[in-house]
């Protein structure tokens, strides 16, 4: 089971980052052009917060199954480089990522102005998408 979800969660991986991207690409084009924040726009905003929380409910579920989560943890894993940033610095800063993509999206819904809601998603969306790169297992992922 542990094995099926890490597949889950590599494969998905892809995706989320795909979907930030897109999210993030289209809002900086919106807000560049000047023009009117759309309903189309609210959705694609919407995509990549809905693909970043499946990947957290997966990731979470995978913490708790996996050897490298939540039973690593300990003042050894904290002194080994890979075992902390599985059980600490992975799921630590991917869950304040898909919190800022939360609250950029929920700001951008509450915001009128059509510059400040596209602001609001490719703002927050970009810092996200940077915190979940910089804590990716490169090493287990591109192998």
């Amino acid at each position: 089971m542990t094995t099926g979800f890490q597949h889950l969660h590599s494969f998905l991986a892809y995706i989320v980052l795909a979907g930030i991207t897109f999210s993030f690409i289209i809002a900086l084009f919106g807000a560049l052009s000047g023009k009117e924040f759309g309903e189309k726009d609210r959705k694609f905003g919407l995509i990549g917060m809905i693909l970043a929380h499946i990947q957290l409910l997966v990731g979470i579920v995978l913490y708790f199954l996996s050897p490298l989560g939540f039973s690593n943890l300990s003042g050894e894993a904290m002194g080994d480089s890979l075992s902390r940033l599985y059980a600490l610095e992975h799921p630590l800063i991917n869950i304040l990522a898909v919190a800022l993509i939360t609250i950029g999206y929920s700001r951008a819904k509450k915001l009128t102005e059509s510059r400040s809601r596209f602001r609001s998603i490719y703002m927050f969306y970009g810092i996200a998408f940077i915190l979940i790169l910089s804590r990716i297992p490169w090493n287990a992922w591109l192998n």
